[in-house]
């Protein structure tokens, strides 16, 4: 039997067939780790040089919001281990808050939507005095619009607030944030692996729909009956995507933003503010799906590229200079 090379640690049960589909094409041994049952030892490393992260921040709507803070424990223990840890703390840190996400943006000079980060539905009554409505509220630690909420008045919002109605996650923190109207009614998703610009994708939607995750999967959990469903035929899901080529402009900010999350592979989020015309950044997403049906809509495969990058990863941790500590045993 071929020694394990590198683990999938993976909490969804659906998202990763395509990944794991390419591994065994390629006979690339790896150990596959479900995260929402699991234990580490503090005084141990275990599994093999190469631990790929792809922990959704979005478990606790399947039942498994256990693991979210777990992984953050594991995943520092791995590094102070000398493990490689590909999309590790610092990047999952950033994958499970928006707030820090947000800040990171304003770090970088990069523009964004106005937002208050509030612990309490009190203060998201205050905050919203200072916004324009319409304005959304949603959690700090979401995924795929889960728990997002549009108000269109003050009255609106105070209902919520007396219903108990608004949804501040695991982390009992949410954003209040202004609403904004895309132009042409669409969303940019940049994809990068290696700190890099992979490809582009926009996202027309026919609605106001907070769930825009490109994967078919996405798509199937709302629809129990569905067996499959490809998004190169998106209008009949309310969806439509296409390729798309972002200038060299919007390639720069997404890698100075891809460098300073720490992200190795993930997608980061955009859209043209109807109002000023001004691209506005508003998600990093390192848990990002490749788009479904990839090679009609922007013509290869993600996945191949994928595993070609976990190669060299796990090929460099097999040299001297590897990313895993010579005094791990």
């Amino acid at each position: 039997m071929q020694q394990k090379q590198i683990a999938i640690y993976y909490e969804h049960p659906d998202w990763f067939r395509p990944l794991f589909t390419e591994l065994d094409r390629r006979d690339l041994p790896y150990e596959a780790i479900g995260a929402a049952n699991h234990r580490f030892d503090p005084n141990k490393t275990f599994g093999p040089p190469v631990f790929f992260n792809r922990m959704s921040a979005s478990a606790s709507y399947r039942g498994n919001g256990n693991a979210i803070f777990y992984t953050r424990y594991l995943l520092e223990h791995l590094e102070r281990k000398g493990v490689r840890v590909i999309n590790g703390a610092r990047s999952f840190a950033i994958e499970t808050s928006k707030a820090l996400q947000l800040s990171l943006l304003d770090s970088l000079g990069v523009l964004h939507p106005k937002t208050a980060v509030v612990n309490s539905p009190a203060q998201a009554l205050l905050a919203a005095e200072e916004f324009v409505f319409p304005i959304v509220v949603k959690p700090n630690i979401g995924g795929r619009g889960s728990g997002i909420v549009r108000f269109d008045s003050t009255d609106e919002l105070k209902q919520a607030f007396a219903e108990n109605l608004l949804d501040f996650g695991p982390d009992s923190t949410a954003l209040v944030q202004e609403f904004i109207t895309k132009r042409d009614g669409c969303i940019h998703r940049i994809e990068t692996l290696g700190g890099k610009f992979l490809y582009g994708i926009t996202i027309h939607t026919s609605n106001e729909n907070f769930n825009l995750c490109p994967a078919e999967v996405c798509l199937i959990e709302n629809q129990p009956a569905a067996t499959e469903i490809c998004l190169a035929d998106g209008p009949a899901n309310g969806l439509r995507i296409e390729k798309f080529d972002p200038p060299r402009e919007i390639i720069d900010t997404v890698e100075r933003i891809a460098a300073a999350a720490e992200l190795d592979l993930g997608g980061v989020e955009y859209l043209i503010d109807d109002r000023s015309g001004k691209p506005l950044f508003y998600d990093i997403n390192a848990l990002s799906n490749f788009v479904a049906g990839a090679v009609d809509i922007i013509g290869f495969d993600p996945h191949e590229k994928l595993v070609d990058f976990l190669e060299k990863e796990i090929n460099k941790c097999g040299t001297v200079t590897g990313f895993r500590s010579l005094a791990v045993g």
